[in-house]
């Protein structure tokens, strides 16, 4: 399979200022969007430049990401054994210049990385709320060589 392949079960939704003299609005995610699945909880994370928090992902819950400020370089490995894109890697920019919604399925690994030079603020809105007890996360280092994937910066 092509590696320029989305993977299966990703889903990008394109995000729409509503600017006027007073700043803007933007709507992230609703529960009547064709994206949507079911609310679990919402959290921010604060993330300085270069900082690179993979790889991970859930059993039980999908992520819905949306960066609302810096910009960030998200990374997705699909190593599930029943998936038709098994082996696909994907990148994806999110942030000021780039506002989307990334929906990451079941089983996909992922992470990101901030760029630039200010730190990023990631929205989250996984299907499911975190239970300390159990914690529905399974980790990967970042620099694993099962991994095709480089978090440096790629000069063209």
């Amino acid at each position: 399979m092509s590696k320029r392949a989305i993977i299966q079960g990703v889903e990008i939704k394109q995000l729409r200022k509503m600017v006027d003299e007073r700043g803007y609005l933007m709507e992230m995610l609703r529960a009547d969007d064709a994206i949507f699945d079911k609310f679990g909880q919402c959290y921010v994370a604060l993330n300085y430049p270069g900082v690179i928090r993979a790889w991970h992902y859930h059993k039980l819950q999908i992520d819905f990401w949306v960066v609302v400020k810096g910009e960030v370089k998200v990374g997705l490995y699909d190593a599930r054994e029943d998936s038709p894109t098994k082996g696909v890697v994907n990148e994806f920019f999110l942030g000021e210049n780039n506002p989307v919604l990334l929906k990451i399925p079941i089983g996909v690994l992922h992470g990101y990385k901030t760029v630039g030079v200010e730190p990023s603020l990631l929205l989250n809105f996984p299907t499911q709320p975190y239970n300390p007890a159990e914690p529905d996360e399974y980790r990967t280092p970042y620099d694993t060589e099962d991994i095709p994937y480089d978090w440096d910066i790629v000069m063209v």
